[in-house]
């Protein structure tokens, strides 16, 4: 006997469950609140994610980072100036409502929260932001090649300030979460790309 048929979309109930863990962080969010979010019994629930709590935060990393990193490298690609194209994707956040800013970054939250706790977790966020540094190289590189990237720090190193710089933001928004301030922090931190 296989159990009752599964009833629900996995990306779609995975989608939510991220909404919430990035709203509330994995060890904040109960199984309850993931259930009520998700609009699934408990027995579905477990059926579906064996390993409870754990896999299904580990899923919504994964299904997150991989919708995130799909859009940056299918947008950065039909850019004409990939440089151009960084700059709006960091000032992209300060056209973020207040309760978005609240949020922070969701793989920076995760690093900063499991560091200690839940290490393969925190990985598996930390493998989404080196990935990021990775596109921010490509891009530049290309730019680089265009002539766009008028900067003459290594690109490599370039890539890295850039990651740092949307790490710091992932807090900074939290503190001050106006897009006016934050369009004017953006914009003198990409003066590196100057």
């Amino acid at each position: 006997m296989s159990g009752r048929p599964k009833i629900f979309d996995d990306q779609e109930v995975i989608g939510k469950a991220a909404e919430v863990f990035w709203q509330q962080g994995y060890e904040a969010t109960s199984t309850e609140d993931l259930l009520e979010a998700m609009g699934i019994g408990k027995g579905s629930f477990y059926l579906a994610f064996k390993g409870g709590k754990k896999e299904l935060y580990q899923k919504a990393l994964g299904q997150f980072s991989d919708n995130a990193i799909a859009q940056f490298k299918r947008e950065v690609e039909m850019a004409a100036d990939p440089v151009e194209y960084i700059r709006r994707f960091f000032l992209r956040i300060a056209e973020s409502p207040k309760k978005v800013h609240q949020k922070g970054c969701i793989f920076g939250n995760a690093v900063a929260e499991l560091s200690n706790a839940e290490v393969v977790l925190m990985k598996k966020a930390a493998n989404h932001l080196q990935e990021l540094e990775g596109l921010f190289l490509a891009a530049l590189l290309r730019g680089k090649k265009l002539g766009t990237l008028k900067s003459k720090t290594a690109p490599a190193l370039l890539a890295r300030m850039l990651l740092s710089n949307w790490n710091g933001l992932g807090i900074t928004r939290r503190i001050y979460p106006d897009n006016e301030a934050l369009a004017t922090l953006i914009k003198t931190q990409l003066q590196i790309l100057d």
